[in-house]
């Protein structure tokens, strides 16, 4: 019954289109369809990239010398590419975005193929890029990217020429499973998520030191106690789904566990990560956890991101009382008396992923949870768009979070972050006052000829939908934000405007406003 009127509009539009040129009649289809436009408050479209209508996940952006370069990782599928005239599954799109309002697509490295056509199971999702002048036994004078493979393995890829990558070294392969991994630039620590057969779980973390990419060594295999080999008893009901590392100074690895449901937080000492006992046993798996977070069941972790050392002037003038050290703040932050304050904190921000269409499941938020005392580790805020602003529940597509900017430019960094939230576009949020988030911008991309539906039901009963699916956002030390789509839409390269940008720390000549 629902798709009748929509039928019947477009026999209508064939109909009034039948005296024109073919040209017109498909002009007169897509109007037909009712488009969505492109939305936005204090956010401006600065360029755009197609990715040759790939879908995509992760984009890392890189500054290579004078140039920026973004490398995007993409979800499982098949694309013509037009540089070389063949049909390849989707991998890795690298893009010159100098210019960021004429973005040049340089090159793709091919994926691996889906299984069964589920996205999930191919592509090239995940990308990390580290300089070798910043490696400790890398050629200075190369740039490597460290890229997924699928489910299958971990690569690295000398990308010195990006226009011309070529792969260097298989770091693991034969997994059953990858997804969002860290690479520490300065160390070359590398946290890979990845599946290892025997495993209880599809998804946990292996350590590797890259510090000479050519070169990769093994340090061990780290999950939650029960998801090893040879555990018994129930199975933790999470996976890891990434970690963020503070390096050898911060001596902390942030680990999110769970996509949509039974979340799970966790600190982990870096130094007992790398140096502690290897072998996974529960006690081994345990020793480096400095502390633990089980989120409601409704409640996934997909990423964690850490806003540390905020300062809250709403306390400035509280006396602090409890000694730092009875309040089990070894690691957290105190005053010069040694006691707590509520003036300066810390604290993680936690995003879980929107897996169903059309709100057919718990919708997914961001949720700030204060790790100051870090033994002690509670929630103080939370974030969503409100559906009825957009009637995002009837546009088709995930309604809700997925993840977080990754870089700590200082630019944004405990001033700004940016959520993407599928068919609500990205969201800005000023975090100044991690206690009470609050949009400041947003930008909803149009739709466009590469825009791909999303379904729900099946058979007679499956309706679909073409919506905006914005699944990942990152930006650059330049301020720009760059937004790719789930639903092949491709990548939008995005500014601040108005009091939004006021709130950003760029240079005194950016910082008026952009019309």
């Amino acid at each position: 019954m629902l798709n009748r009127p929509l039928l019947s509009g477009h026999v209508t539009s064939l109909l009034r289109c039948s005296l024109f040129a073919a040209l017109a009649v498909f002009l007169c289809i897509a109007a037909g369809a009712q488009p969505q436009k492109e939305e936005k408050n204090d956010m401006r479209l600065v360029g755009y990239n197609d990715l040759q209508a790939r879908s995509s996940y992760q984009p890392t952006i890189h500054q290579q010398g004078s140039r920026w370069i973004a490398y995007i990782g993409h979800h499982g599928g098949t694309q013509l590419n037009p540089l070389t005239g063949k049909q390849e599954d989707n991998g890795t799109s690298i893009v010159d975005v100098t210019d960021a309002a004429h973005p040049r697509y340089l090159a793709h490295i091919v994926g691996e193929p889906a299984k069964n056509g589920v996205a999930e199971t191919g592509g090239a999702q995940m990308v990390r890029v580290c300089d070798g002048s910043s490696l400790p036994h890398a050629d200075k004078s190369k740039t490597y990217m460290l890229r997924t493979f699928g489910g299958s393995r971990h690569e690295i890829w000398d990308v010195s020429d990006p226009a011309k990558p070529s792969r260097l070294t298989i770091v693991v392969d034969g997994l059953v499973d990858t997804h969002k991994s860290w690479w520490e630039c300065d160390t070359g620590i590398a946290y890979l998520v990845s599946g290892v057969p025997g495993w209880r779980v599809r998804r946990m973390t292996q350590i590797y030191d890259l510090s000479d990419p050519a070169h990769p060594v093994f340090i061990r295999n780290f999950g939650l106690g029960g998801q090893q080999p040879g555990s018994t008893g129930p199975v933790i009901p999470t996976e890891v789904h990434g970690a963020m590392s503070t390096g050898p100074s911060g001596n902390r690895v942030y680990f999110g566990y769970g996509t949509n449901g039974y979340g799970i937080m966790q600190i982990v000492d870096r130094d007992k990560l790398l140096n502690g006992p290897k072998e996974p046993t529960d006690a081994n798996l345990l020793y480096p956890q400095v502390a633990r977070l089980d989120l409601p069941p409704e409640a996934g972790s997909h990423s964690v991101y850490p806003l540390l050392g905020m300062d809250l002037p709403e306390f400035a003038k509280q006396k602090p009382r409890v000694p730092a050290a009875a309040a089990g703040m070894e690691h957290g932050m105190d005053d010069a008396s040694g006691k707590t304050t509520q003036e300066h904190r810390n604290y993680i921000l936690s995003v879980g992923e929107t897996t169903g269409n059309e709100c057919l499941e718990n919708r997914q938020m961001l949720r700030v949870l204060d790790i100051t005392v870090e033994s002690r580790p509670f929630g103080v805020a939370s974030w969503t768009v409100p559906e009825a602003s957009g009637n995002f529940c009837d546009r088709g597509g995930r309604f809700g979070t997925h993840s977080t900017n990754e870089n700590f430019t200082p630019t944004f960094y405990k001033r700004i972050v940016f959520i993407a939230h599928f068919n609500a576009g990205v969201r800005a949020l000023d975090i100044r006052d991690p206690l009470h988030p609050k949009e400041v911008a947003y930008y909803i991309p149009a739709i466009n000829d590469k825009t791909d539906k999303r379904c729900i039901g099946t058979g007679a009963d499956q309706r679909c939908k073409i919506a905006i699916q914005t699944n990942n956002v990152e930006v650059d030390d330049r301020g720009y934000i760059y937004i790719v789509d789930r639903a092949n839409t491709g990548m939008h390269i995005l500014e601040l405007t108005g009091a939004a940008r006021q709130l950003a720390n760029y240079p005194d000549s950016s910082k008026q406003s952009r019309k």
